[in-house]
């Protein structure tokens, strides 16, 4: 395990290459010391049996919680890496936690969740000093993840929701969340986790608008599909736009070229993701009729990630680590451009370690291309974005 400079003390760090499930499984909780582990997160890389790693995953852990999804990519203290099997351990001493299920997610009844999600917080016994933020890891493939983190804002007012998609690397066939030993699609996982850590909760990309507008004119809301933009079928409208033929857009070409949706004063990523049949386009977030969409134009990706991840707490400290939720396209653009070695660098420096998801949340807003992240702090006061 590629390491720069000391490990985090507050959280522990675990990585398995092996291909084969059980062997992973095994080598990875043979790095943690389960006695004083309060819960355990845990990320899948592509290839991994999902039955095999549930039941290596109860079978080993020693009755410490494990929680988790499958993604497009992990983070580990190495950086990016595409076949790795990422535990984190979170200690006793500093967390406590409460999980939920949520499912199913479509049809989504938010009346329900909104009570369930209120009574499940309440019966959470609070911490006398400690912080209370919430995690969510949802269905990637769902499509309703705009709607749940904005009821799990409301539900649970003032904590404070930060999460990913669980993702199938570039497959976008199934992807599924790890709860009570079972990995479920068409579900989320909510984690309420108290910690005497001082944290603080960061969301950028590496976009600026462009004068290049676009109306979406015809779309099906539900499966997040445009099937046109400015009264043209929408993927040969977006390639004339952009200069590309419609028979060469891939993911490589949508990372670099992402549409932004203005909300107040503030562009959030809306990403493509692909370019299906009859000239449509389908979108990884939340997409309707008359919806005004903004070319965007990138940013320098190094100098970008540099200067969001130099945090410091109320000690004027650097992160003890930071626990990332990473666009898969934005990976992509960065492998692209062949800075993939600069930014693993960079994770290494700042003890940033996550996955790579199919869009994020962050405090009520689902968003897409965008790093999404908790910086935890020696203990202090909390102070989050």
């Amino acid at each position: 395990m590629a390491t720069e400079g000391p490990l985090p003390r507050f959280v522990r760090i675990a990585v398995s290459h092996e291909r084969e499930a059980a062997a992973a499984v095994t080598e990875a909780l043979a790095m943690l010391d389960l006695a004083e582990t309060c819960f355990i997160m845990a990320f899948m890389p592509e290839g991994l049996k999902l039955d095999v790693v549930a039941e290596a995953l109860e079978a080993g852990a020693g009755g410490v919680p494990v929680f988790g999804c499958t993604t497009a990519g992990t983070i580990t203290p190495a950086g990016y890496e595409t076949g790795a099997l990422l535990l984190l351990a979170f200690p006793r001493e500093h967390f406590r936690c409460a999980s939920m299920l949520i499912s199913p997610l479509k049809p989504l009844l938010m009346k329900s969740i909104a009570a369930d999600v209120q009574n499940h917080a309440a019966r959470f016994r609070h911490t006398a000093g400690w912080n209370r933020l919430a995690f969510i890891l949802a269905d990637g493939l769902s499509k309703q993840e705009e709607m749940l983190v904005a009821t799990l804002e409301a539900a649970l007012g003032q904590v404070p929701v930060f999460g990913g998609s669980a993702g199938d690397n570039l497959a976008f066939d199934e992807t599924f969340v790890l709860h009570e030993g079972r990995f479920c699609s068409n579900a989320a996982l909510l984690l309420l986790v108290e910690t005497d850590l001082e944290f603080r909760g960061l969301c950028f990309d590496h976009f600026l608008p462009t004068e290049q507008q676009m109306v979406v004119t015809h779309a099906l809301p539900e499966e997040r599909l445009v099937f046109e933009i400015n009264g043209a079928p929408a993927a040969l409208e977006y390639a004339r736009i952009v200069g590309c033929p419609v028979e060469r857009l891939s993911p490589q070409v949508f990372a670099e070229n992402p549409m932004l949706v203005r909300q107040n004063m503030n562009y959030h990523v809306r990403a493509v993701h692909g370019a299906p049949s009859t000239h449509a386009l389908s979108f990884l977030g939340a997409i309707d009729d008359g919806l005004i969409l903004t070319l965007g134009r990138g940013k320098e990706i190094l100098e970008t990630l540099e200067h969001e991840l130099d945090v410091t707490g109320s000690q004027d400290t650097a992160p003890d680590f930071v626990l990332g939720f990473d666009c898969v396209l934005r990976k992509l653009e960065i492998e692209q451009k062949q800075l993939a070695p600069s930014v693993s660098e960079i994770f290494r420096r700042r003890r940033v370690v996550g996955f790579n998801t199919y869009g994020e949340q962050h405090c009520g807003v689902h968003v897409n291309q965008t790093f999404v992240g908790v910086a935890f702090f020696e203990p202090g006061r909390r102070d989050f974005a």
